[in-house]
């Protein structure tokens, strides 16, 4: 960060694999998690994915716009790249905030996933070896 700059004021970029579709967000996230849940573990071909939840107006993006791939309806989608199909973010919550795909970031952010969600579901050849806390569905 520059002299000066708060967290919030930051901006963390983004791109998809190809590199057609890039955004770019706040690094002002509210929480973050690795779900496991089956929509996650298909949409990104893991066992989970670790996401950062932040307001949607504070992410932006910044190219490939018009090429994005969204799957769901305006205020509950999944946007991937269309040209080569990752996983960008998710609009969750009404649409008003996004979940980030932390690993589409090409900047670290500051916050990290502490807990594991929808584990409940995950997949039977994956375990969970770290200390973080572990809920059957949404954290509480």
């Amino acid at each position: 960060m520059a002299s000066g700059e708060t967290a919030s004021e930051r901006r963390l970029k983004g791109r998809c694999y190809c590199g057609q579709a890039r955004f770019e967000v706040a690094d002002a996230f509210g929480y973050a998690a690795n779900c496991h849940c089956s929509q996650c573990r298909r949409t990104t071909g893991s066992a989970f994915k670790p996401f950062a939840g932040i307001e949607r107006a504070k992410l932006a993006v910044t190219a490939g716009a018009d090429a994005l791939l969204i799957v769901g309806k305006a205020d509950n989608h999944d946007a991937h790249c269309g040209r080569c199909g990752s996983l960008l973010f998710s609009v969750v919550r009404d649409g008003a905030y996004v979940h980030v795909a932390l690993g589409t970031l090409e900047d670290a952010p500051s916050i990290r996933p502490d807990r594991h969600i929808f584990v409940g579901s995950k997949a039977p050849w994956y375990e969970i070896t770290d200390g973080l806390p572990q809920f059957a569905e949404h954290a509480s």
